[in-house]
């Protein structure tokens, strides 16, 4: 393994990189652009207030331990009350036509198109996560979520499920931190395209851009009542979950939570959409277009620093290819910039949290304790903050453990194969299955090894690609139900 240096990055052009021919100057996004607040109070009925019990707690931007602002830390009664004036707005909002809850929607995603670059910026910093992919690939598709589900608001008798529809009630919903704003919109859209009203508790180390999201419905002249955010901890989203008043329950997050929430609302009547956790199989096939692939492989497992539910973090090699494939992967690998999120140029930026670097940390000795080959990069990380070089192991059996958990990280897994229905077995050997991926040049293939692949995504020649169109979710331990498309309705809808 190559070692790490600690530095502090200055504001020098950076040397050129092997396999480059220049150097890239720092081009920072302005921090002018977001006004953050020193405090927030929790959205409820329209309104910011104070938390019933007072607590507050601080949200930290992982790139560099700066406390970004104080933010109202929701308990029982306040979910009590959040979900009581969802209730109240639910009559008049479900009585409402189609056509004019559309209204609201399509307001809402044109506010978030022109707040995009504020929002972006937002996300970075309390995130993490490079600027160009809140800039370039979240706030569109938040953007493109609400415009999509605008358009289904009035069309729900010809979605298939039934020519009255009707929704369901109070959604309470819980997000995590990896995509904070896009999984709000996920959510958020569909919930009130049919007809229900939300209480939303996002993630506690990512409030803000949910916070913001309620601003924009202020905005938009959304009723009181109809969108209620919940900044809070584990004990508040096992409160809205439970809540006797919630007709639905919506959570994407870690496969433990998960199992919880399934135990908590057995027996009930309550309807549930989970979307859990991933250890996602990208295969190379000997015929791939190498280059092609490779992109495909970085962006499956490097796009927001690996904490991807459906991140491509096991890495399938053909074996004729496997030591073609690994030497293009080093050398792409030795390009990737790692530093400021807000810095254009970045590629690879902060882990989350402290918390989540100990866990990435912890997985990757495992790798190298059980004798797998462990390669990083040479790269400089900052001196403050939660920072993990791109990482990869080769040696890589089933039986190693980071071939079997979730590392949520930039971690990946190199395993090889020799025939298509060993890397099939290889691929579905995982509690998850949630996503996975096929390079090669025969359609016939990519037809054959899909079909047999028990994942609820299957890529072929792309990685993480994603439309508002295209229903979303897994099987097994990632989950149940669907999110996007049609599909996502279903979940919404009394049907």
């Amino acid at each position: 393994m190559t070692k790490n240096t600690q530095k502090t990055p200055t504001q020098q052009p950076e040397q050129p990189r092997p396999g480059s021919a220049f150097a890239y100057a720092p081009a920072p996004e302005s921090r002018s652009v977001v006004d953050i607040a020193p405090s927030y109070g929790l959205f409820i009925d329209g309104e910011f207030a104070e938390a019933a019990d007072g607590r507050v707690f601080k949200t930290v931007s992982p790139s560099s331990e700066e406390v970004l602002s104080e933010v109202a830390r929701a308990g029982e009664a306040d979910v009590d009350r959040a979900v009581r004036a969802a209730r109240r707005a639910f009559t008049s909002w479900s009585a409402l036509p189609g056509s004019e809850r559309a209204k609201y929607l399509f307001r809402i995603a044109r506010i978030v198109q022109e707040r995009s670059r504020e929002l972006a910026v937002l996300e970075s910093l309390d995130n993490g996560k490079p600027i160009k992919e809140t800039r370039d690939a979240d706030l569109p598709l938040v953007a493109a979520h609400f415009f999509y589900y605008a358009g289904w608001a009035d069309k729900l008798s010809h979605a298939g499920y039934g020519p009255n529809p009707r929704p369901l009630g109070v959604a309470g919903q819980v997000i995590p931190w990896n995509f904070p704003l896009l999984m709000l919109a996920w959510k958020i859209a569909p919930a009130l395209a049919a007809g229900n009203t939300v209480v939303l508790k996002p993630a506690e180390t990512t409030p803000l851009s949910a916070l913001f999201f309620a601003d924009i419905c202020r905005q938009a002249g959304l009723p009181r009542g109809v969108v209620n955010i919940l900044p809070g901890y584990g004990d508040a989203g096992a409160a809205l979950v439970s809540h006797e008043d919630v007709d639905k329950v919506a959570f994407t997050g870690s496969t433990a939570v998960g199992k919880q929430i399934a135990r908590s609302v057995a027996g009930t009547k309550k309807k549930v959409t989970l979307e859990l956790g991933g250890k996602g199989a990208n295969i190379v096939f000997d015929d791939a277009p190498i280059d092609q692939a490779v992109e495909g492989i970085v962006n499956g497992i490097f796009f927001n620093q690996g904490q991807v539910c459906c991140a491509g973090s096991r890495l399938l090699l053909q074996e004729s290819v496997a030591d073609e494939v690994l030497d293009a992967l080093k050398r792409r690998l030795s390009t990737l910039r790692v530093g400021d999120p807000l810095d254009k140029n970045t590629d690879v930026g902060a882990i989350n949290s402290a918390e989540q670097l100990a866990r990435i940390t912890a997985l990757a000795e495992a790798g190298e304790a059980e004798g797998a080959e462990r390669w990083s990069p040479e790269c400089e990380l900052p001196s403050s903050g939660y920072w993990f070089a791109p990482t990869l192991f080769t040696g890589v059996t089933q039986a190693h453990r980071i071939a079997r958990e979730e590392i949520f990280g930039p971690v990946l897994s190199v395993l090889t194969f020799r025939t298509p229905a060993e890397a099939v077995e290889k691929a579905n050997n995982t509690p998850y299955g949630l996503s996975a991926g096929i390079w090669t040049e025969k359609g016939s293939r990519i037809l054959s090894v899909a079909n047999q692949l028990r994942a609820g995504v299957v890529w072929a020649n792309t990685f993480n690609k994603f439309d508002p169109t295209s229903p979303f979710g897994g099987y097994k331990e990632s989950g149940f139900g669907r999110e996007g498309g049609r599909h996502g309705l279903e979940g919404y809808l009394d049907v």
